[in-house]
């Protein structure tokens, strides 16, 4: 899973990195080295043109592709709560299409996720703590999470705002990851890009394929401080490599 991530690049970075065409974020966010769920993340998505009276070119894309803001956490349009949120902050891949909270978003509304690095726990020899560690790509771009997103208003009052809301998509681990966790983000390469954010197909057979584990090669882990266990703690010494708490396997 993934329940910890940092999200430090700048939106003016994002926009050349991604290719992006817009952005509608209200200001530029601080960095955040500790982002949690339900707080406002930068995602990307590729929202259709109104206008198709003219027809694409051959390769063109299906719309424009835009950066902003949503909260981490998925709210399913037919959701009562957005508390529900609080439980879909990981989608599984092996299950997009079955599972009732995902399957729309991922015919309808798929996103990019950007991330600079994620936490993961790893459950010590004592079975009592648990080390985390810090993993990013060994190039130092950012990493492009496979999400999902959804658009929520609360139907007892259709005067509230609408919420966006997206999910990180996970899938089994690689060989780096399997030590720590069985499960990692889906961390899509850049020639997938085009083919997740355009969601005028939704073919199993198309989509599958992207939802594999990173090549092993490409990550980079160490330890870091527990202090990446509250939320209340963000600054940049939070991805500082530390001496682990107990040897092991991986940093004997």
């Amino acid at each position: 899973m993934c329940g910890r991530y940092i999200q430090v690049s700048s939106p003016t970075l994002l926009v050349e990195r991604f290719d992006v065409d817009e952005t509608a974020i209200a200001e530029t966010p601080e960095a955040d080295y500790n982002v949690a769920p339900r707080q406002e993340v930068l995602t990307i998505v590729q929202r259709t043109a109104h206008d198709q009276s003219e027809p694409e070119e051959a390769g063109a894309r299906s719309g424009v592709r835009v950066l902003e803001e949503m909260r981490w956490g998925l709210v399913p349009s037919w959701a009562k709560d957005p508390k529900i949120g609080d439980r879909l902050i990981n989608a599984r891949a092996e299950s997009l299409s079955e599972k009732a909270a995902f399957k729309a978003a991922f015919r309808q509304r798929r996103c990019i996720i950007p991330a600079d690095g994620f936490y993961e726990w790893q459950r010590l020899a004592d079975q009592k703590r648990k080390q985390p560690m810090f993993i990013h790509r060994r190039d130092d771009e950012p990493i492009a999470f496979a999400g999902l997103w959804e658009v929520w208003r609360d139907d007892a009052d259709p005067d509230s705002p609408w919420l966006l809301s997206c999910a990180i998509v996970t899938t089994r681990a690689n060989a780096t990851m399997e030590p720590i966790h069985d499960r990692m983000p889906v961390m899509l390469p850049e020639t997938a890009w085009d083919t997740w954010l355009d969601v005028r197909s939704s073919e199993r057979d198309v989509l599958d394929p992207l939802l594999a584990p990173a090549p092993d090669a490409d990550i980079e882990v160490w330890p870091v401080s527990t202090m990446v266990n509250s939320a209340n703690n963000n600054g940049a010494e939070l991805v500082d490599r530390v001496e682990p708490d107990v040897p092991n396997a991986l940093f004997p």
